[in-house]
């Protein structure tokens, strides 16, 4: 699984990503996410407040948001079975 560039800002008009029905598909692509803004990527959410949040929650509302892209291996199924 791989992520978007960490760097690049997402379009105004550009299209949500498909949505993780995958529980454990979910969790793959926020920690992924929450790695990136560790190493310093900047959060794609647009926060009213300024307050400190733990980078983990940040990328799970990024990620249930549709703000992230992720990419699958080619014979991985989205029921997590591998295709055949």
């Amino acid at each position: 699984m791989a992520l978007t560039s960490e760097q690049e800002p997402r379009e105004a008009g550009e299209t949500q990503a498909t949505p993780i029905t995958s529980r454990f598909l979910f969790v793959d692509v926020a920690a992924q996410r929450a790695k990136q803004l560790r190493r310093g990527a900047l959060s794609r959410l647009d926060r009213q407040s300024h307050a400190p949040h733990k980078l983990e929650r940040v990328a799970m509302e990024e990620v249930r948001s549709g703000l992230v892209d992720y990419t699958l291996p080619a014979r991985f199924e989205l029921f997590g079975k591998p295709a055949r």
